[in-house]
């Protein structure tokens, strides 16, 4: 059986149906841990690899440092807030085999995958069959078409909601503001409208994502969901330098987790530092009218998908 991940950030969610290898990965990294090449697994990553278990888990963890570290959903440790904390305060990197949300960990909706099964084999009776397992983005790429919404639900009510409720009375759309992400499901809910846009911070909107899609069932519902406010103003044009470039192109090689555990908080800093001092001083909590000013708006509008606004 072979697996192949790539880990981007500091908290990976696998997720998927049963026999296709999520278990069974678990099983090889902790087999490989302990007895090496012995094991009969073979483990190539840059970072060594470790599986977090038992009721002894803090004290383990507290050991473990600069370590891709695999917890498995049968650990009852891992939806506690004990963990969430214990992981915000390490230099670790996670993956978590949870089927179920953890509303306690900021996990980006691009880092949640399933595991499939992508074996190949045309012989009809393989006396050995060799198993790959490869992963996929569970909720991948949305795409707009212009569509005007009926209302807009912004996930906070900081500096961006600010600058989208002024799209929206532009156009003279209703933008509410869901005052945090764990509210936006009700805030959508609530709305007698049937097409509804939610912008939300993607670096850690993924706890939301599994309850706020059921509701497609019964309304249109478009998800504009950029890493944060901050990384939009980031990459409008605003900055050109090649550092903002580079750092945009490639996030992971300059994000450490032990200082960021979430790239939103990251991206919230590298605006405020960048924009220090000048007439764009960012403030997070509220809006400098700077960036309400024509020239400004439309650098950041630019750069936005059609979103009917």
């Amino acid at each position: 059986m072979q697996i192949k991940l790539t880990i981007s950030r500091n908290l990976t969610i696998l997720q998927g149906n049963s026999a296709t290898g999520k278990t069974t990965l678990i099983e090889l990294i902790a087999a490989y841990d302990e007895l090496g090449e012995d094991s009969g697994a073979f483990v190539n990553c840059a970072a060594p690899c470790k599986v977090l278990a038992g009721r002894n888990w803090m004290h383990d963890l507290a050991a473990i440092e600069n370590s891709i570290v695999f917890v498995d959903e049968d650990n009852a440790f891992m939806r506690t807030y004990e963990f969430a904390h214990a992981a915000r305060h390490s230099s670790n990197y996670y993956v978590l085999v949870a089927r179920e949300s953890l509303p306690q960990l900021p996990y980006s909706v691009d880092e949640i995958y399933g595991l499939r099964n992508t074996n190949r084999s045309t012989t009809k009776y393989p006396v050995y069959s060799r198993t790959y397992a490869s992963t996929y983005r569970v909720y991948g790429d949305a795409s707009f078409d212009g569509s005007r919404p009926d209302v807009v639900v912004v996930e906070d009510s900081n500096s961006g909601f600010e600058f989208f409720n002024a799209l929206c009375k532009r156009s003279g759309i209703p933008c509410i503001s869901a005052g945090g992400k764990s509210n936006v499901y009700n805030a959508v809910l609530e709305r007698q409208e049937s097409n509804v846009l939610v912008i939300a911070d993607g670096a850690a909107f993924g706890p939301e994502m599994e309850l706020l899609t059921s509701l497609q069932r019964f309304k249109n519902i478009q998800l504009f969901l950029p890493e944060s406010f901050e990384w939009l103003v980031l990459q409008s044009g605003l900055f050109n330098d090649k550092q903002t470039r580079d750092m945009l192109a490639n996030p992971a090689a300059y994000i450490e987790s032990e200082s960021f555990f979430s790239w939103e908080q990251f991206f919230t800093h590298e605006l405020i530092e960048k924009t220090q001092g000048t007439y764009l001083a960012y403030d997070k909590s509220k809006l400098s009218s700077a960036y309400l000013d024509d020239h400004v708006s439309k650098k950041i509008e630019g750069r936005l998908p059609q979103l009917g606004l």
